[in-house]
């Protein structure tokens, strides 16, 4: 059963689409271990170390969702992807606060690579999540808030069957829906990349996240690398 998957157009638009996709059932999510949080602590050390003075928009991983997210009539400065918007806590606040056992492993490997990584929790999801553009009838509903939220026709979301939508802007926000709580057991897990080159990222990404997840969160996998040869999982 698909329970991830690229609309044709999507593809066809962005011919340097990588993504890894893990999904994830009978995990155990809880506050991080002081394991898990030294690591967390010593890639954020790292990263800044790795980044220095450079602007995060010279990244080439950030510049190409930059260019992505601009390509759908959407202000990338206004609405940053969600690496980036990682990366510019990390190097504005000088760290970013443990959640979670998962969220912390999905944003170690997010700011390891550049990489918007997003974990949605399956609770509430019918279907497949697919990658589309939107027509406006779908329906968002923000983390915080009740209120539902109709996407704007051509913008790029994740969304379920029944048109719910658990990301808006494509890596820009999840929902309120499908974010990873305690509660959290089975989940779909993205990285994606729009930079030349970037399979390769996507590739070590998804190894990271192969390890890391069944040490500290437990459970069992599938995975693969999605692009223009291999749309769904």
């Amino acid at each position: 059963m698909t329970s991830f998957q690229y609309d044709a157009r999507i593809i066809e638009n962005y011919p340097n689409l990588a993504a890894g996709v893990v999904v994830a059932r009978g995990m155990t999510n809880a506050p991080a271990p002081d394991a898990l949080q030294a690591l967390y602590l010593e890639e954020q050390a790292a990263v800044k170390a790795r980044i220095g003075a450079t602007a995060l928009s010279e990244l080439p991983s950030l510049s190409a969702w930059r260019r992505a997210i601009s390509a759908f009539g959407v202000s990338p400065t206004k609405y940053r992807s969600a690496a980036e918007a990682l990366l510019r806590r990390l190097t504005k606040k000088g760290d970013i606060p443990s959640i979670n056992v998962l969220v912390d492993i999905g944003n170690l490997v997010s700011i390891r690579y550049g990489l918007p990584v997003a974990i949605f929790d399956r609770r509430q999801i019918t279907g497949p999540i697919s990658v589309h553009y939107a027509d406006g009838s779908e329906e968002f509903v923000e983390l915080g808030s009740q209120a539902i939220i109709h996407p704007a026709p051509g913008e790029v979301v994740f969304s379920d069957e029944k048109r719910m939508v658990v990301a808006r802007r494509w890596c820009w926000r999840q929902s309120a829906t499908s974010a990873a709580s305690q509660e959290t057991t089975d989940a779909v897990i993205t990285v994606e990349a729009q930079h030349e080159g970037g399979q390769g990222d996507i590739e070590r990404a998804l190894e990271d996240l192969l390890a890391l997840l069944p040490e500290y969160a437990g459970g069992s996998f599938d995975a693969a690398v999605l692009g223009a040869c291999n749309a769904a999982i």
